[in-house]
């Protein structure tokens, strides 16, 4: 009888074990997970590519020595077609192998704003010719021209300050670029001046300028590209993080990197580049730009995404007291970091608080607009890592909780991410379960919102008791004790063949993940000396707390029990928070100042922690 192994299949999420020999397109299938395989398997389109990051598969088929670069084979790129498993093994599906891309949540509330001081500021200048007479360097004349006409395209004249007291600096490579530009363009060109004081490109005279805005999370990425004359954003996209093949948490990385410390940090930095690169291409295409158009950068992510983007060392932030390398704000060079944008960029890296409550924190803050509240306000930000920040009378506490990929559907049996197939409501009235499945396919797994729902439904129907075993009499519920399930998709209506279930352990998994969320917030109540019926306003933002359902997660307990009508869902605050940034000099102040004003509090050192999560992690409001 073959061996039997475990197939991890990332970002998808999904897991599968099937015998030594199985055919990894057939696998993937056989999970649910729809590879493009345009010639039917035969392995002569090279549609179904994946990475092999972990385990064994058989050697290259002739097909794929062929088809394969060598580049390609090294960096272990197979077609899934051509390989069979020989292994435990961890499967990247790539993004454009996949027929149906992934549901990625880059919305977010945008209310408008206006700004005095910007950060990026553009001149369109004409020169004197240089001759024989006159041999001033085109970088003095440029200075002389500014200095006699300082004004400036599209925004208020804040700058001539600068360049009249003779502090104005060029940038070593945007320098490059002016000797033939001037000469191309009649001695004219559009100056693009940052901060007030360094000039970061020249471009043709009346070139609009660009900025991105990235919000790094720990499973997804968020990209925007902004019109800084306007602010408008003109194009926006999504991936998925590519570190989920090295760990689905933050310590999981952490812990890669330790475990390799000549090239983890190294590896784990240039996939998230690479993703960030081709996001770029993706929205200068869609925007018909060109890269040197983009002039400045915010990236924002929790403190673990922050150091690992920037290159910065980690080990220390795995481990206890958790210290961050950096907390104040960052710029970076954005050619010293591999993005291909323009050769003067600047990367804005806004500031982090301290343990794990990071820049996408302090943005997400920043694009919610609570910096002057003077409500008595929750912000919680939802994900594999969640923040909490309390703001009452004044005074602001932040803390982050180690809810984990549970709601990504990391750990849970047919657990999945948000894909075409996976379960994302669920309804049970009397005997019948009714689920709605993301793109109406068949089920095929359960996503973090789906879970969550399934879970609350059970509660209602008295299928659940609070500490989280199974109870009562249904047609779908079977099994006992540990071994107890639910089933929301029998094989015969699923897309697998087989049923998709709640396990026990996937209650489990919940209970931990929530109980985490609950713990943090009553900790900051108490920590502030209030109850959960004293908030005027609880935020909910993230790319999980979009899709959640709030009268689910309010009733297995993970959010503060209070009048449903204060709840507000946000989507990707902190992406509205970076693009913010992006534009306004005074946003990146009130950043900054966020996160030297506030309280952090270290869930673990509060001598009520213990208790609060144990009631925490009941299944009750």
């Amino acid at each position: 009888m073959p061996n039997t192994y475990h197939l991890d299949l990332q970002p998808i999420g999904k897991r599968i074990n099937v015998p030594e020999g199985t055919n990894l397109l057939d696998a993937c299938q056989q999970a649910g997970v729809e590879l493009v395989a345009v010639c039917g398997g035969a392995g002569v389109c090279g549609t179904c590519r994946v990475r092999l990051l972990k385990g064994k598969l058989t050697d290259h088929s002739l097909t794929e020595l062929d088809e394969l670069t060598n580049a390609e084979r090294t960096k272990g790129i197979r077609q899934a077609c051509q390989a069979e498993v020989l292994s435990d093994a961890t499967i990247e599906i790539l993004p454009e192998s996949l027929s149906a891309p992934q549901r990625l949540s880059i919305e977010g509330r945008e209310n408008d704003f206006e700004w005095e001081r910007s950060v990026i500021e553009t001149y369109d200048i004409k020169v004197e010719p240089a001759t024989l007479t006159d041999l001033r360097p085109d970088t003095t004349r440029i200075l002389d021209t500014l200095t006699a006409q300082p004004t400036k395209v599209g925004f208020a004249n804040v700058g001539a300050t600068s360049v009249a007291d003779g502090n104005l600096v060029f940038d070593s490579e945007a320098v490059k670029f002016l000797a033939p530009l001037l000469r191309s363009n009649d001695w004219s060109a559009r100056v693009v001046i940052r901060n007030e004081n360094e000039v970061v490109a020249f471009l043709p005279p009346e070139t609009p300028v660009f900025g991105l805005a990235v919000d790094i999370g720990t499973t997804k990425v968020a990209a925007y590209l902004v019109d800084l004359d306007s602010g408008e954003t003109v194009a926006k996209s999504g991936a998925m993080n590519p570190q989920i093949a090295y760990g689905e948490d933050i310590i999981s990385r952490i812990r890669y990197i330790n475990d390799h410390p000549e090239d983890g940090l190294k590896t784990l930095q240039a996939r998230l580049i690479e993703t960030l690169n081709n996001l770029i291409d993706e929205l200068s295409k869609e925007a018909k730009i060109k890269r040197e158009q983009i002039v400045e950068a915010v990236i924002v992510g929790n403190t673990a995404m922050h150091h690992i983007f920037a290159g910065l060392p980690v080990k220390q932030l795995g481990e206890a007291p958790y210290i961050a390398t950096v907390g104040e704000a960052l710029s970076i060079k954005a050619r010293d970091l591999g993005l291909k944008i323009a050769d003067g960029a600047t990367v804005y890296l806004p500031p982090n608080i301290a343990g794990f409550v990071g820049a996408d924190h302090v943005s997400m803050l920043v694009g919610a607009g609570l910096d002057d509240t003077e409500e008595t306000v929750m912000a919680l930000d939802i994900g594999t890592n969640t923040e909490i920040s309390l703001y009452h009378k004044g005074r602001h506490w932040a803390t982050s909780c180690p809810s984990g990929p549970a709601f990504e559907g990391a750990h849970i049996e047919d657990g999945m991410r948000a894909a075409p197939g996976a379960v994302e409501r669920v309804r049970i009235e009397g005997n019948e379960v009714k689920v709605h499945t993301i793109g109406n396919a068949d089920a095929v797994g359960i996503c973090g919102s789906g879970i969550l729902d399934a879970i609350a439904e059970c509660l209602k129907a008295g299928l659940l008791l609070p500490r989280g075993a199974f109870a009562g009499t249904h047609p779908r519920l079977r099994g006992s004790g540990s071994a107890a399930e639910f089933v929301l998709a029998p094989a015969s209506r699923s897309g697998t063949g087989r049923d998709v279930r709640v396990t026990r352990k996937d209650v489990n998994e919940i209970q931990l993940a929530k109980g985490a969320v609950r713990a943090g917030a009553e900790v900051l109540l108490e920590k502030a000396g209030i109850q959960a019926a004293d908030l005027d306003q609880v935020i909910i933002a993230g790319a999980f707390g979009t899709y959640l359902d709030l009268d689910s997660a309010i009733a297995i307990g993970m959010l503060p029990r209070t009048e449903r009508t204060r709840y507000q869902q946000i989507g990707n605050a902190a992406g509205t928070g970076a693009r913010r940034m992006l534009v306004s000099l005074d946003q990146r102040e009130i950043a900054e100042s966020i996160a030297r004003h506030v309280e952090f509090v270290e869930l673990a050192k509060h001598p009520s922690f213990t208790k609060i999560y144990s009631q925490a992690l009941l299944l009750q409001s």
